[in-house]
């Protein structure tokens, strides 16, 4: 029997997938990028299929963060360039079509290559530009964490920080330099927390921190306002100061969950539809220093 796959679809010209030589594919219509985020909140799919005549614009979507690390991405456009085609690769998206008619060997390709990708990353449990552990490393150690939960109950939280202006920095000073930021980043969120808790990165643009014990829900709202305030403070970043907008959700055990997966989506959701701190918030005074004493070392 062939494998029957999910599929959230936005565009008014979704293809025929039915009975598809590639697998069958169960097809979610979706009016809006709005709308796709909100389905990804509530349940995971196995591919996003998007028609798309402004490519490019995809690189801005908020939600293509949580996307890619939940799903196969395909984007159907007809007219992308290549460097809009290879900007999205770079992003996490799987594949960039013209045709609607190869969708359907797209998504099963998408789809099988994701799995390989997840299966090889279960190996490296670092994520190199930061140091911090990555994304599987964290859902797998969160999975036992919570399976200690179940024996000895302990209210936790999972925030998550996606930042804005990486990709500024990265297209202004080059790559290496966006990196740097992001290890600055890293830093910063290392030094304001326990040594219980866990700072992740869990992709080019989001951090996760676990607080892997709290005394109540309201200490994670503390902790991730603090963390947000401190990364909205500026870096130096080839001797120029730079700028990190951070967009923070909170998802608390086990109020809202009680797997790795869903206190993860609960998270990422929130920090989706979060308003940003202002760039020029100071930190109150009994929340720590505004950035790592070795900031600048990073």
């Amino acid at each position: 029997m062939d494998p029957v796959f999910r599929v959230l679809c936005l565009g008014e010209n979704a293809p025929d997938l039915v009975g598809s030589d590639y697998g069958s594919f169960v097809v979610e219509g979706c009016g809006s990028l709005d709308d796709v985020a909100a389905r990804l909140r509530e349940a995971a799919h196995d591919a996003l299929l998007l028609f798309s005549a402004a490519p490019a614009a995809l690189a801005d979507w908020p939600a293509l963060a949580q996307a890619v690390l939940d799903t196969a991405v395909v984007v159907v456009a007809p007219s992308a360039r290549p460097a809009d085609a290879v900007a999205l690769l770079q992003y996490g998206v799987q594949d960039v079509v013209a045709d609607a008619a190869d969708a359907p060997r797209a998504l099963r390709l998408a789809i099988e290559r994701r799995r390989e990708q997840a299966a090889a990353r279960k190996g490296y449990s670092t994520d190199l530009p930061t140091g911090l552990p990555n994304h599987a490393q964290l859902l797998e150690h969160m999975t036992h964490l919570l399976a200690l939960r179940e024996r000895e109950p302990a209210p936790m939280a999972m925030i998550v920080l996606r930042v804005d202006g990486l990709a500024a920095v990265a297209e202004t000073l080059g790559q290496e330099s966006a990196d740097v930021l992001r290890r600055k980043a890293a830093v910063r969120l290392r030094a304001a927390l326990r040594a219980s808790d866990v700072v992740a990165s869990i992709g080019h643009d989001a951090f996760a921190v676990l607080l892997a014990w709290i005394d109540s829900p309201a200490d994670g709202e503390r902790v991730m306002d603090k963390l947000a305030a401190i990364l909205s403070q500026p870096f130096s970043v080839a001797g120029r100061a730079q700028r990190l907008l951070p967009h923070a959700g909170l998802a608390s055990y086990p109020e809202h969950g009680k797997n790795a997966e869903a206190l993860m989506r609960r998270a990422l959701g929130a920090a989706l539809q979060f308003t940003p701190v202002c760039r020029d918030a100071a930190l109150p005074a009994d929340r720590g220093p505004a950035a790592a004493a070795n900031d600048e070392e990073a």
